[in-house]
């Protein structure tokens, strides 16, 4: 079996959960035997020892050694570099093989959260990772996210290989209501012209039926995984208790609820500090309103952490706190439970739906979402319970099974094709 995989982000260069999905799911998958070449946008060399990888930026191709380079072409990896020297319309690049264009251009429209040229970006990794399809031998095509999306069933339609498209998020999860229509719109055209598609949660799953109007057979479900760390917790005699926010500080994980039961809290326990672990177009926002809720000495603000300081935040943390407004997985709130740390979670989400061993809460209610933060710092009893039976449950989501999982789907879509 050899796949063909497009992603837009990979580690150690990443921005959320995306890229560490990626990363473990491939690293199992070419454990069980699966050959991978993972096509990426380019823009900084990394390595990794256990797949090829290509850039799609320049179409530049890497020897296949035991430790893989990524060849950095200096383009579009810069959310805000200009898209100078992009081909003027995908339309023009990617065709099928009858010459007609498989997807229109979107429109720009609000792009707040992606940066000012990502259609534009887009549209060149979607020209260029055809190219390279053209010269790679595969039997199916695997993409993650809206952003490769186009690229895929573009590389389908001129290899005639089956496309899987894995859904980690939507534009409903990122945006609520209020979507930007041309990835909305790019988003249900992948989903609708792929063979298959993954998504990470029975509540992502049902939000591509209702809202893409995608039929349910169409759409299996694979949990993500979790690294296993063995770590234990910082026992140290500090004099107030720590709780942890870890994500993007944007509209979709709701940092502002944090901040509101984190008010809550402080007006019946002094000896606790939050700690906000994440970056995003919310982060002065969220400074401004603790400081309006007077709680800025309490709340402190990490900015993006990576590698070490993140096992590091876990290890000195009480509780992990997931307030997402809608949350595919949640793949934080594993990391936690697999470092000894107990976790509230949103009922938003899809790893609410797949653990047992953790509070859970409306997002919106932030006077539950309070009294439970409250409890589980003073009852000893409570946070050991969460603390030992959610490290054994997160223990059970394991990338070999997810890996698994994707693999059969492949043997299912093939013997269809």
């Amino acid at each position: 079996m050899k796949v063909f995989m497009l992603g837009w982000e990979f580690p150690p260069f990443i921005s959320g959960g995306l890229g560490t999905a990626c990363y473990g799911l491939t690293k199992a998958m070419s454990r069980q035997g699966t050959k991978i070449t993972f096509v990426l946008p380019g823009g900084n060399d990394q390595t990794s020892d256990f797949m090829k990888i290509l850039t799609a930026d320049g179409f530049l191709n890497s020897e296949e050694f035991k430790n893989i380079t990524f060849r950095s072409t200096h383009t579009a990896l810069n959310p805000y570099a200009s898209a100078s020297g992009v081909s003027t319309s995908i339309e023009k690049n990617v065709e099928t093989k009858s010459g007609s264009p498989i997807w229109q251009t979107a429109s720009s429209g609000n792009q707040k959260h992606y940066g000012g040229d990502v259609f534009e970006k887009v549209q060149k990794y979607t020209s260029n990772a055809t190219q390279i399809a053209a010269t790679e031998k595969f039997n199916i095509i695997h993409a993650h996210d809206w952003m490769t999306f186009p690229a895929a069933i573009a590389a389908s339609e001129i290899s005639g290989k089956p496309a899987v498209v894995h859904v980690h998020s939507t534009e409903f999860d990122r945006c609520g209501d209020y979507v930007n229509q041309a990835i909305y719109d790019i988003e249900r055209y992948g989903m609708h012209k792929a063979h298959k598609i993954i998504a990470v949660s029975n509540y992502t799953k049902n939000i591509i039926i209702n809202r893409y109007s995608v039929p349910a057979e169409k759409i299996k479900v694979v949990y993500n995984g979790v690294e296993s760390c063995g770590a234990t917790r910082n026992i140290s005699n500090k004099r107030d208790k720590i709780v942890l926010y870890l994500g993007r500080i944007t509209f979709q994980k709701g940092p502002e609820y944090f901040i509101a039961a984190a008010k809550r809290v402080l007006e019946k326990m002094s000896n606790v500090k939050f700690v906000i672990a994440g970056d995003g177009d919310m982060t002065h926002r969220m400074i401004e309103y603790a400081a309006y809720l007077g709680i800025g000495h309490k709340v402190f603000f990490t900015r993006f952490l990576r590698g070490q300081n993140v096992e590091r935040v876990y290890r000195m943390s009480d509780l992990y706190v997931m307030p997402s407004v809608s949350e595919p997985f949640g793949i934080a709130a594993l990391e936690a439970m697999i470092n000894n740390v107990p976790v509230i979670l949103s009922r938003q989400s899809g790893i609410a739906e797949a653990v047992s061993n953790a509070l859970k809460v409306n997002f919106w209610d932030v006077d539950e979402m309070a009294d439970k933060i409250a409890a589980v710092l003073k009852h000893q009893p409570l946070r050991t319970m969460l603390t030992e039976n959610g490290c054994a449950e997160a223990g059970g989501f394991r990338w070999d099974n997810s890996a698994a999982k994707v693999n059969e789907i492949y043997r299912q879509v093939l013997a269809c094709a």
